[in-house]
């Protein structure tokens, strides 16, 4: 452990010297320790999701002491051991709770913004200033690379215990999946190209054939609905390959534009009330589960 701490402060290049710097500033910056409190939660509140971690107002209250308390030890001059384990078990609470390491590393760009805008008001003398925000931004850094270090612990101590063939499995299944996501990008590539078919052609029916121009009209539109819904689609799936989770709600809005196109078309024909009673009930089941789906979107956000 005391190597691994010393090779962490070596490669940030953390010196002594950055160390008193940082004890010099701890009688500035106690003082404003409820100041940065309550702006640290103004900022991550605007996360979204802070109310599933801090759910109460007891949590809420431990949970700004130790805050507090973490900002003002990092002006405590003394880096040693202790102070690492100290890092080490507030990384292992987040892993704990769950907490995404992007909330994380999103929170220590207030803690940067807050020092430096503070340490910029008071210092007059500009290369003092220098030393002390190169200094600051080392500890910063420090902080954050154990924090999150934590996190890659984890997930390597549950790669680790799984047996040779788990893993092989593991690792199949996430090149599996990069292919699959890949196919289904080009898919939705070509959905695309024929919704632009698509349009293209009831234009030059619209114009072009004896079909009435009220229903070419309305053919137009439900194919111009298809080829938004596919667009959005790729959109979704684009930021799907980033990351981001998977869209079942496009995929319901692009079926519910489909639908309404066909219900567009056969409102223009009495033989067709059947068809379109059964079409529209799809529809609206379809819409009910659109809706259902966004619910539980905006209550995992909220």
């Amino acid at each position: 452990m005391t190597q691994h701490y010393e090779t962490i402060l070596n490669h940030y290049q953390f010196t002594q010297e950055d160390s008193d710097i940082l004890m010099s500033l701890e009688q500035r910056m106690q003082p404003l320790r409820e100041e940065f409190i309550n702006g640290f939660y103004d900022y991550i509140w605007k996360f979204g999701e802070t109310a599933t971690f801090l759910k109460n107002k007891e949590v809420i209250s431990y949970h700004r002491e130790k805050i507090q308390e973490w900002f003002v030890n990092l002006f405590c001059g003394k880096y040693d051991m202790n102070y690492f384990i100290y890092l080490y078990k507030i990384g292992e609470i987040h892993v704990k709770i769950g907490l995404p390491t992007h909330y994380v590393n999103a929170a220590f760009t207030y803690v940067r913004t807050f020092i430096s805008k503070q340490l910029q008001n008071d210092c007059n003398n500009r290369e003092k200033l220098l030393k002390e925000l190169r200094a600051v931004e080392k500890i910063i850094d420090v902080n954050l690379d154990v924090l999150t270090s934590s996190y890659r612990e984890e997930e390597l101590s549950k790669f680790l215990s799984m047996s040779k063939g788990e893993r092989k499995i593991l690792i199949g299944l996430k090149h599996f999946t990069s292919y699959a996501n890949l196919l289904l990008a080009g898919a939705l590539a070509l959905v695309a190209i024929f919704a632009v078919s698509l349009f293209s052609y009831d234009v030059y029916n619209m114009f072009f054939s004896d079909e009435e121009i009220q229903k070419g009209i309305l053919t137009v539109f439900g194919s111009l609905l298809i080829l938004w819904a596919a667009i959005e689609l790729i959109h979704e799936e684009i930021k799907h390959l980033q990351g981001d989770g998977f869209a079942i709600g496009t995929f319901i809005m692009l079926a519910m534009a489909a639908l309404i196109r066909k219900i567009l078309i056969y409102s223009l024909s009495p033989s067709k009330m059947h068809e379109l009673l059964i079409i529209g009930l799809v529809t609206v089941g379809l819409a009910v589960a659109y809706w259902l789906v966004g619910i539980n979107k905006r209550t995992l956000i909220d």
